[in-house]
């Protein structure tokens, strides 16, 4: 018996080797970074903003504008002769001819306080976008490192549970050998066939998630089918550097992709409120062109004009829209102002949790390591009672129970270390490919989880 556990825990431990060579994460990332649709938006959306720089500069610049027309035209005009008689029923003509224009003009704005401050906003909020989506490739490295880890998470349930069913079936086998001999009573067998049972459903449970969490991953890479390297045994342990919650928590308020991007909308709002208090300044435009009018009327004549003009608009009275939209810009940039210190609370307090998560973790996995080692020791030893008869096969059960449990608990802290490293890095917006290569090298490309069929 002892040597048939010993066999299942080196199954759980080292895991099965794969002949074929397994995607790793950079492999996953880089899958990601071309195939993601939530990156492929904000990309584009980054794109969109940028012109919005042209286009409130073309508000600065001179526009020139070309106007052609021609018309047909059929005139019937009567009237009293030369000499004031209504001889004949007076006079009457009839004229048919066409005629056709030309204007050519040129347009500079001399002078438009809300262009120039648009000039301004435009800055801010490419200086946003920018921010988000900055913002954004970091949360891809974040949910591609999420969704793989968590197929690793999943797989090893299904590995764990798979070697509980067998250890189930293993002592459901002796059970029934040792009740035929009279060594037991039928209820351990009973026992042990609930204990088989359950951990039957339990596999095709946790088979079942491990599907579903292909299916998450494959929402970010696409459908692709590959296999995956496993995490390796070897997991160093180390704190933030530098080991100090603060410095990580200013670091974040600082550098932020996120935070960043709520100050540069704050700024923005601020804009806007003197872009509609503009509405109540005069503008001033300067105009230029020339026109040319030729006609074929019997009387008519061609001209040729040449015009320079300069206009001012100066708004009195806009039934108070003007100043209920300086109002509403009020309000909008108190509630950016509001979502900025939203935001830089939001990041400062992941920042320290993601931080003290990494110094929990270390303790954790360490913790969980040797519980996995007192809890063989325990099945060890319950195994042994059972044989000279001081232990119930319950509690063999629930002795195997609990060891498959502490095996599964410690790979589990071992991906909480790394998604805590991995948080605490997008807190502070220094998430970086780099950064994921280091979380990369303790993959085993060897140990593979496959996809399913």
């Amino acid at each position: 018996m002892r040597t048939a556990w010993y066999a299942i825990s080196a199954v759980i431990g080292l895991g099965f080797a794969a002949p074929a060579s397994a995607e790793d994460l950079i492999q996953i990332y880089d899958l990601a970074v071309r195939s993601d649709p939530t990156l492929r938006e904000a990309e584009q959306t980054l794109y969109a903003t940028r012109e919005t720089k042209p286009q409130t500069r073309a508000l600065l610049l001179p526009s020139l504008d070309l106007t052609a027309g021609t018309r047909y035209q059929q005139d019937t005009t009567s009237g009293s002769s030369i000499f004031g008689s209504s001889m004949s029923g007076g006079s009457r003509r009839n004229d048919t001819y066409d005629s056709r224009s030309l204007t050519a003009s040129i347009t500079q704005s001399v002078y438009n306080r809300a262009d120039w401050i648009r000039l301004g906003q435009a800055n801010d909020t490419i200086a946003q976008v920018e921010a988000e989506y900055k913002a954004s490739r970091i949360d891809l490295m974040v949910r591609t490192t999420r969704a793989y880890f968590d197929v690793l998470r999943a797989a090893d349930a299904v590995r764990v549970v798979e070697a509980l069913q067998r250890a189930n079936e293993r002592q459901l086998e002796q059970s029934r050998q040792r009740f035929e001999v009279g060594l037991i009573a039928i209820t351990d067998v009973n026992e042990s066939q609930a204990a088989y049972d359950r951990s039957r459903a339990d596999v095709i449970t946790a088979k079942n998630d491990l599907n579903n969490q292909w299916e998450a991953l494959r929402r970010i890479i696409g459908p692709v089918s590959v296999p995956l390297a496993r995490l390796g045994a070897r997991l160093p342990l180390t704190a933030p550097q530098p080991n100090d919650i603060n410095a990580w928590a200013m670091a974040a308020i600082k550098n932020n992709y996120d935070v960043i991007a709520a100050r540069e909308a704050s700024r923005s709002a601020k804009k806007q409120i003197e872009i509609e208090r503009s509405g109540h300044f005069p503008s001033l435009d300067l105009q230029a062109g020339y026109d040319l009018a030729r006609t074929g009327a019997e009387f008519g004549t061609d001209r040729d004009t040449g015009f320079v003009g300069l206009t001012m608009r100066l708004p009195l009275y806009q039934g108070g829209s003007v100043t209920s939209r300086t109002r509403q810009a009020g309000h909008n940039f108190r509630a950016a102002q509001n979502r900025f210190d939203q935001v830089r609370r939001q990041v400062l307090n992941a920042a320290k949790d993601a931080f003290r998560g990494v110094i929990s973790s270390i303790s954790d996995v360490q913790a969980r390591q040797a519980a996995v080692v007192s809890a063989r020791s325990a099945l060890e030893s319950t195994q042994a009672g059972l044989e000279v008869g001081t232990r119930t096969q319950v509690d063999v059960l629930n002795a195997q129970q609990g060891l498959f449990q502490a095996e599964f608990d410690y790979l589990n802290s071992r991906y909480h270390y790394i998604i805590n490293g991995v948080l605490l890095h997008q807190a502070t917006s220094t998430l970086s490919r780099d950064v994921l290569v280091k979380s990369n090298a303790w993959l085993n490309p060897e140990d593979t989880v496959l996809p399913p069929s």
